[in-house]
């Protein structure tokens, strides 16, 4: 036998030793970085690419369209492209709601959460579901209309085509950047490069920030390329992983085991210190404040330092506004119990997105509001159990917003953390909870008896009947019921007994069927509202809107967008400008009978308007917009997309008069 083989051997053995050592001393950091620059030196195997487009849209947030049809909603990005590679609107594409900074400067607009990370900037989502399970290896989004939304792509480990849910649903990010804007409205196929994951996925999630752009974005196809074999790249990362090479035996000489671990970070190690350095000299003011900047998993990792740091890290004053949207892929039950000593002051509470594919069960949110039966007497037990609990398995704190824990909820903790959390809360953001039924909603308003804003947009499981219980939380200011199944009954009954109402939404709610009789009896009885939301409503008619402009004097934002049956010939439009001189944002989307007539009243009797959508409409003319632009120097929105009278030459007229509004023109190639 050649020598060389003997001395292969030898050199194999030795690589595999110099493997182990650097397995144990070697951060996880390190290792990674070593995988990746040896697999990409070896050739990738031959692997079929299989090019797929959406088979179907399971979930998404908003969209610009109607619930009974397919005109510019999410539904349209199941298939192959319907437009590209033209550029323009057109009704065959996925739009969302809104775009720009618009509606964050309406009368309706929401303070926003602290304590957001800057990395999170996505305002709506998509998900859709491909015929085949594939390891991606990239991503196409056919643009067609003012690209430059998309903000963030994610792959899920569920399969929504399977007959047998796992256990744990991960969700891996694939790729992520902030906003930017792009030059031009012209179509483009978007491909960001993509990071390979462990998991074939069939599941693919967009998420988008329209906030830079100049209009509506407009989505045509979304392409997923995959393999079925899993890649080299993704192989070789777990070939040399710290769990193959004698995992127990690490774990026992390094200390690297999680018992070890939650033993380190325990109060019991962090009393042996004996001070606390310049931090004991600090008010305990001024490092509240301090902390009031951390984001949540700061605040969790911040918590493992010192005993000091821990107490302020836990005090319920950082926690008195609670956003939890960020995280939506973590948090499941066990989050919310590991938050619950801390959240005994939260007055908002934001759950948006959260909860869905079961990481939420009806019991666990609902443990959040249970009665307070009992309560008195295991206060104090249940407050030092769960200190204890809590400092005990800080390690597990900070991974429940990155490792999605399956764990069985503990009733008693939950419990806690939900009672007081409902005795508090005057906010509570639920959009896109299509976790929540009935049982959901009942313990919410028999529970939170402040609560005054209550956002339940798109959640479009909540069974019809279930919505007469909000009726109960008479100190309601601000309802979105977007995208839901109310009806009518319910909402008669919510609008007579939330008389404090300012902030109402209810467009797409198509199961109402008469929104005449609700709009009397939000004439005579919601005397402060401010805002409210009836796009694509389809049966109001003019006597609708007099009760209204008789009762709701105070309106400041109408959206009567897409609403079929309202005909200027009937004097509606006129009477809400006469009626309603505080109007600053008043949208009459697609409704081609709005005339000169219309305008001029406007002109002459809502001189604070600030936005005006008359997209559509066929018999307004250049002159009756002068007036208008003349009279509400206020004026920053005016969108005439699609007004037959309004060329692109009397726009770049208006443009030049007037250059502090923006003039929106759409256009079809």
């Amino acid at each position: 036998m050649s020598p060389v083989f003997p001395m292969l051997t030898v050199l194999s053995m030795f690589y595999y030793m110099c493997l182990r050592r650097r397995a144990r001393t070697a951060t996880r950091g390190e290792m990674n970085s070593r995988r990746a620059i040896e697999s990409n030196t070896r050739a990738l195997p031959i692997n079929v690419e299989i090019v797929q487009y959406a088979k179907e849209v399971l979930d998404f947030s908003s969209h610009y369209g109607s619930e009974n049809s397919m005109s510019y909603t999410m539904w349209n990005l199941a298939g192959i492209p319907n437009v590209y590679p033209s550029s323009g609107d057109f009704t065959q594409t996925a739009v969302f709601r809104t775009y720009g900074t618009w509606w964050d400067r309406c009368p309706s607009a929401r303070l926003p959460f602290k304590r957001t990370p800057s990395t999170f900037c996505s305002q709506d989502y998509v998900e859709l579901a491909f015929e085949e399970p594939v390891y991606p290896t990239a991503v196409h989004i056919l643009e067609t209309y003012h690209p430059g939304a998309v903000v963030r792509i994610l792959a899920c480990s569920a399969n929504p085509y399977s007959q047998n849910p796992p256990a744990e649903v991960r969700w891996e990010i694939l790729w992520s950047e902030a906003p930017t804007k792009v030059n031009g409205p012209q179509a483009r196929q978007f491909t960001p490069c993509i990071k390979q994951i462990n998991f074939p996925t069939n599941l693919i999630r967009l998420e988008v920030n329209s906030s830079l752009l100049d209009y509506y974005t407009e989505l045509d196809a979304v392409v997923l390329h995959g393999v079925k074999e899993r890649p080299v790249l993704s192989l070789k990362t777990s070939m040399i992983d710290m769990n193959d090479i004698d995992e127990d035996e690490d774990e026992e000489k390094f200390g690297c085991g999680m018992d070890t671990l939650n033993k380190q970070f325990s109060i019991v190690t962090l009393r042996e210190w004996p001070t606390n350095g310049y931090f004991d000299k600090l008010p305990y003011e001024l490092i509240q404040l301090i902390l009031s900047h951390l984001t949540v998993p700061d605040l969790c990792r911040l918590a493992q330092t010192c005993k000091l740091l821990y107490q302020h890290c836990c005090d319920p004053l950082q926690y008195i506004h609670l956003s939890l949207q960020p995280y939506w892929a973590r948090i499941n039950d066990t989050s919310l119990e590991y938050l619950q000593s801390r959240c005994t002051l939260i007055q908002w509470l934001n759950l948006s997105w959260t909860g869905n594919r079961g990481a939420i069960s009806v019991s666990g949110f609902s443990s959040i509001f249970v009665k307070f039966a009992g309560l008195q007497e295991r206060k104090i037990c249940c407050s030092f159990a769960m200190k204890v609990s809590t400092n005990r398995g800080d390690l597990l704190e900070q991974e429940f917003l990155f490792k999605s824990i399956n764990l069985t909820l503990v009733e008693k903790g939950a419990s806690w953390f939900l009672k007081v959390c409902g005795s508090e809360l005057v906010r509570l953001e639920l959009s896109c909870g299509h976790f929540l039924n009935e049982t959901c909603l009942e313990v919410i308003t028999e529970m939170c008896p402040n609560l005054q804003e209550l956002n339940l947009s798109s959640c479009d499981k909540i069974p019809p009947q279930a919505f007469n219980h909000i009726a109960k939380v008479g100190s309601l200011k601000r309802l979105i019921l977007y995208r839901t199944k109310v009806e009518q009954t319910a909402l008669l009954s919510i609008l007579n007994f939330c008389s404090e109402l300012q902030h109402l939404s209810l467009g797409s709610c198509v199961m109402i069927e008469d929104y005449d009789l609700i709009a009397s009896m939000m004439g005579a009885k919601c005397k402060k509202l401010r805002s409210l939301d009836l796009w694509r409503c389809k049966n109001i008619t003019e006597s609708g809107i007099a009760e209204l402009a008789s009762g709701c004097q105070l309106l400041e934002e109408l959206d009567l967008g897409w609403c079929p049956t309202l005909q200027s010939s009937t004097g509606c439009f006129t009477n809400l400008a006469r009626k309603l001189p505080n109007l600053q944002k008043l949208f009459l989307t697609a409704n081609r009978s709005v005339c000169d007539t219309d305008i001029e009243e406007l002109a002459a009797n809502c001189t604070h308007l600030r936005q005006l959508d008359i997209l559509g409409t066929r018999m307004v003319s250049p002159a009756s917009l002068r007036k208008l632009l003349e009279s509400c120097k206020d004026l920053s929105l005016l969108d005439v997309s699609f007004c037959s009278q309004i060329d692109n030459r009397v726009v770049l007229e208006l443009n030049a008069n007037f250059p502090n509004v923006f003039i929106k023109k759409s256009f079809t190639q």
